[in-house]
């Protein structure tokens, strides 16, 4: 039997083998197979409806009762096999005409959608705000994401990693073209929550106020369930509010998403510790029937060197930048230095340097390549004047007198390990030195904090820490309690948070109301399929990616301003018009064969289609040697590669960019249109040994035969040069 990623291209291939082997002798047998694989092929191209599960069933059941063979027994049975696994998946496919493991090529998400752990539409809204239409481009994005403007300016741009425009020459700037659209939605007044569902009667509880809880608090909300959060902190947030710095985060853009998901009803209650402020016992009383937990991570390893319990100077970051965030604005130290390479220890040095530390280090252990902080974060902290010790492994933390007098180091080299591939540092003997330090910030980790959790007595906790799920539903192993967030991945990101919390609300909605849970996370949905942007090819190519307008650097060591001031809106929509729209083209590579090596052109130089070995693309280029054939074009699955005729210019387009435009000539006779003077000539040199040329005349082919009758020679129309 085949087996493919995708069940759905599974039975697909394997009917077609028996059907087209002959293996399926009877005749009755034979006509459900073809039913049934017609059926599931209109599946995989997108093409079915809410018929098509139904009429499945239907053939299977007539199936069941025609199996006078073995090899019809073998095939019914494979069939059925697949589809009572896998149902799921193929309802999927109806529903959201997307294939997430590719093998259903034509509906296949876009790389930057399956980059998304909230699977955000990004082409759609991409060619929303291009358009200009940044209220609907919003909108497109909450259905996935409820916090767009947190996310456009925090993600860590798992989708930007995976633009194929990057193998042109750089991603589009999805994360910032996002935070544009929500805050000029906002300040328009067009930021605007989906009208809920009526209130069905049932009650969640959300423990904890961060990305997780609040997208499973907007989610749940919408389907009409009453929703209360309980928050330890003063505000809500998480982490969003008290683990990144206001120069990267405001506050404000924190406080209006919330203030959103406030709207719809969910209720918070700040400063109360669950478990000890209210209990699992006094929800349940109050009629509580699910419960969500979004925990976070919020303790941090120890650094486990000698001095770190000695000394009150010796802080973790997650501590120092939730207390900054909640108001102390004093500098931990003269000179700094920070213990870590991630994002957290970027934060915590650039936060030291805007309190008055007069020097800021980071030591990090391995190497920069090897440092997991965003390159950008890195590059920013380097400009206002933060240094960086690569290699350098800490060893001791020295002082007297409860006062810190430095980092004692040791050098590291690289070397690889038996069983990875990662290098790891080793310290180098004799190359031991110390840095002058009157306060250490450790940054090394963090894990989740479980106090007031008692009461979860029947869930299931991992090895390190974490609480153990379904990652399909977000189910914990007590009947009724869901987890995602850091809780369940230990510290992560941002918008994997969200899509956890997404995926919970999901899951609670089919616990509640009986519905069975999924075997497999859904896969991106594609909300929208917006038209396409024209513009030439030259345009294409020369739109560049923008650069960020950054605040001066000696505001940025002496305040907490917004360091990244965003693009004009000029730029946004010129940088939204870079995209390629990933979710028509699907990058298979037809064109270009049918181009080259069918008809023996080569016009198409489009590089990027290699995903392994890129080559120069240059769209410019595609005129130099195109004839309109249109090959191409026929041969393109989803329309990206079309032939138009417009204005008396026939085009041949890639997702709307104009490759090359031509004449449209017409038969001197009748009228009738004509392929171009280059096709013509094309045409007229491959005939050339075979076929007399005519007098000068454009005729068509209708007219060239009347012609020809009359003159009683053959004839063709010629190269018109």
């Amino acid at each position: 039997m085949v087996q493919n990623t995708c069940p759905v291209q599974s039975i697909l291939q394997t009917l077609s083998e028996r059907i087209a082997s002959g293996a399926l002798t009877d005749p009755k047998v034979r006509r459900i197979c073809e039913s049934i694989r017609m059926l599931v092929e209109e599946i995989s191209l997108g093409e079915a409806g809410d018929g098509h599960m139904a009429a499945i069933d239907e053939l299977m059941a007539e199936f069941e009762h025609r199996s006078p063979n073995d090899i019809s027994v073998k095939t019914r049975e494979y069939v059925k096999q697949i589809l009572t696994d896998h149902r799921e998946i193929f309802v999927s496919h109806i529903e959201s005409r997307n294939c997430p493991s590719h093998d259903c090529g034509v509906i296949a998400p876009s790389p930057c959608q399956m980059a998304c752990p909230a699977g955000i539409d990004v082409p759609t809204y991409l060619a929303l705000i291009a358009e200009g239409k940044d209220a609907e481009a919003i909108s497109v994005i909450r259905e996935d994401n409820p916090l767009p403007w947190v996310c456009g300016l925090v993600c860590t741009r798992p989708c930007e990693m995976m633009c194929v425009r990057g193998r042109i020459d750089t991603p589009i700037s999805i994360k910032f073209l996002k935070a544009f659209a929500a805050e000029r939605a906002l300040s328009d007044r067009q930021y605007k929550n989906p009208t809920p569902a009526p209130p069905n009667g049932k009650k969640v509880c959300v423990v904890g106020a961060g990305p997780g809880g609040l997208s499973c608090a907007y989610y749940l909300a919408l389907m009409g369930y009453r929703v209360k959060v309980i928050e330890a902190l003063p505000f809500a947030g998480g982490m969003l509010m008290v683990g990144i710095p206001r120069y990267r985060l405001p506050r404000e853009v924190i406080d209006r998403e919330v203030a959103m998901i406030e709207d719809l009803g969910v209720t918070f209650s700040f400063n109360t510790l669950f478990g000890k402020d209210v209990t699992y016992q006094d929800m349940q009383e109050n009629g509580t029937d699910a419960f969500f937990l979004a925990i976070g991570a919020h303790k941090a390893w120890d650094l486990g060197i000698k001095g770190e319990t000695d000394f009150p100077k010796v802080i973790d970051a997650i501590t120092f930048l939730k207390n900054v965030a909640i108001g102390d604005r004093h500098a931990p130290g003269k000179h700094v230095v920070v213990i870590g390479g991630g994002n957290v220890a970027i934060d915590a040095a650039r936060t030291s340097l805007r309190l008055g530390a007069e020097k800021v280090s980071i030591a990090y252990r391995r190497s920069r390549e090897q440092m997991p902080a965003d390159i950008e974060e890195v590059e920013q902290a380097e400009e206002e004047g933060i240094e960086f010790a690569f290699l350098t492994i800490p060893t001791e933390i020295k002082g007297e007198n409860s006062t810190i007098t430095g980092l004692a180091c040791i050098k590291a080299e690289l070397i690889a390990k038996k069983g990875t591939n990662r290098l790891a540092p080793v310290p180098i003997l004799g190359k031991e030195f110390t840095i002058r330090a009157d306060a250490v910030i450790s940054s090394i980790g963090q894990y989740v904090d479980d106090t007031g959790m008692t009461a979860f007595d029947a869930i299931n906790w991992t090895r390190r820490g974490t609480i153990e799920v379904n990652h399909a539903s977000m189910e914990t192993s007590m009947p009724g309690v869901f987890a995602a967030g850091d809780a369940v991945s230990g510290p992560a990101t941002v918008i994997e948070a969200i899509g956890g919390g997404k995926r919970a609300a999901d899951a609670i909605h089919r616990h509640l109301n009986g519905i069975p849970q999924l075997r497999m996370p859904k896969i991106p949905v594609r909300r929208h399929k917006r038209p396409m942007i024209e513009m030439t090819a030259s345009e294409k190519m020369r739109l560049t990616r923008p650069n960020m307008p950054m605040l001066n650097v000696d505001r940025r060591r002496t305040t907490f301003q917004q360091v990244e001031l965003g693009y004009e809106e000029e730029e946004v929509r010129k940088e939204a018009r870079r995209c390629l729209r990933c979710d028509v083209c699907r990058r298979c590579g037809k064109c270009v064969e049918v181009c080259r090596d069918k008809m023996g052109i080569d016009a198409l130089h489009l590089g990027y289609l290699d995903f392994d070995h890129p080559v120069k693309t240059d769209f410019r280029m595609t005129a130099e040697n195109c004839i309109t054939c249109g090959a191409c074009a026929a041969n393109c699955e989803n329309n990206a590669m079309v032939i138009e005729e417009k204005d008396g210019k026939r085009m041949l387009k890639l997702c709307g960019t104009i490759l090359n435009q031509q004449d449209i000539q017409t038969c001197e006779s009748c009228g009738a249109k004509l392929p171009s003077a280059q096709y013509m000539a094309f045409i007229s040199d491959k005939t050339a040994d075979v076929t007399k040329k005519s007098d000068q005349r454009l005729l068509c082919n209708e007219c060239l035969r009347k012609l020809s009758a009359k003159n009683h020679v053959p004839t063709r129309p010629v190269n018109p040069k």
